[in-house]
């Protein structure tokens, strides 16, 4: 679920928060789905480079006021340092939190604070005299550090947890208006159908046309299978071989013998899931512009099987064909291919291919998505 704004986010409230001052951060905490969804966006190496560039121009600086003796240990220590913020840096970066912020910085300063605690004295037992200073040095060196790679992993996270947080709502508002996309799409197809199937039936009702129960009963029928799709963002094939079945026995009652249709399913495919009213849309372009022109009428095949590791399907006519070698995109084949898209990735495809005589519609799915149960 995406972070919703709190009164405990309120800036005031930050400021009379105590905790802020010794364990700071932000509260977000994302779940692991979250961070593979939304934080894989890789480390900028450009921080590596400037980070350690600046140390080696701190070192050069002051390279007259290290002692000859302590002067390699010191680069080298220096770099190791440097290497391994950069490091717990890059681990801030995958898995941003307040705790893992204040568990590393704290860490990171004990650590350190005891290893000058343990070697300290024993490298400058000789010069007792000087100890004291030196300590003061190095402590106050040290905090000076501390200070500013703390406040640089503060702001790291701070930034990181936003980008992630922006990341989320981003993708939660495309997966919104694809969703919104999609239920358009669906509501757009077959509106000419519906209104001349009732068109039909209101005439045929008028002159008393015998036509006008079996029509009447096929296209309830048809309306019942096909209403509730509009809510669902995939339907199993048999489901929508069920609704392509009642538009044929619709389309069949308003044609008669100038539709001919079949169905060639292969046992095994009822699982596979499609985009709502894909091979209805592809039925109906067969019919209203290959069947219906054709005054002989003509025949539609609606065919699936599995090719492979892939799931055909094809709807084909023998009816007009195509008007030219460049099939028109219409708005129907438009939407189902996009359809078709978010639903099967690239992987997917449809293509509209001439027929001597008519056309065929072939869609291709991938069948290990699409073999999944319903």
């Amino acid at each position: 679920m995406p972070h919703l704004p709190s009164s405990k986010d309120h800036p005031t409230h930050l400021v009379l928060d105590w905790t802020q001052w010794v364990w700071p951060g932000p509260r977000r905490v994302f779940s692991e789905d979250e961070l593979a969804r939304a934080g894989q966006q890789p480390w900028p190496v450009s921080i590596d480079y400037y980070v350690l560039s600046n140390v080696l121009v701190l070192l050069a600086i002051n390279y007259r006021e290290m002692s000859r003796h302590w002067v390699l240990l010191i680069c080298i220590a220096a770099m190791a340092l440097t290497l391994g913020v950069l490091g717990l840096a890059r681990i801030l970066w995958r898995h941003p939190s307040r705790r893992r912020l204040n568990l590393i910085s704290y860490g990171m300063a004990f650590s350190v604070a005891l290893v000058v605690a343990l070697l300290g004295r024993p490298l400058l037992a000789e010069q007792a005299a000087q100890y004291g200073r030196v300590v003061k040095f190095f402590a106050v060196f040290g905090l000076s550090v501390f200070l500013v790679v703390y406040t640089s992993f503060l702001f790291l996270t701070v930034i990181r947890v936003q980008q992630i947080e922006a990341r989320l709502r981003e993708l939660d508002e495309q997966a919104h208006a694809l969703k919104l996309a999609r239920r358009l799409a669906t509501a757009q197809m077959q509106p000419h159908f519906l209104f001349n199937t009732l068109a039909s039936v209101q005439h045929w009702v008028d002159t008393q046309d015998p036509r006008a129960g079996g029509t009447l009963r096929a296209f309830t029928q048809y309306l019942r299978a096909t209403l509730p799709m509009f809510e669902r963002e995939s339907l199993n094939l048999a489901e929508e071989l069920q609704i392509v079945r009642s538009y044929l026995e619709v389309m069949q009652a308003r044609l008669g013998e100038r539709l001919r249709w079949e169905l060639e399913i292969e046992p095994g495919l009822e699982a596979v899931t499609v985009p709502p009213g894909l091979l209805l849309t592809l039925a109906e372009n067969a019919i209203g512009h290959g069947i219906e022109p054709a005054l002989r009428g003509g025949r539609v095949v609606v065919r699936a099987w599995r090719q492979d590791q892939q799931v055909v399907l094809e709807v084909e006519d023998d009816g007009m064909g195509l008007s030219s070698a460049e099939p028109v995109e219409r708005l129907g084949l438009s939407n189902s291919r996009d359809r078709l898209r978010q639903l099967h990735g690239d992987q997917a495809s449809l293509r509209l291919l001439p027929r001597a005589p008519g056309a065929l519609a072939q869609v291709q799915i991938p069948w290990p998505a699409a073999g999944a149960s319903a």
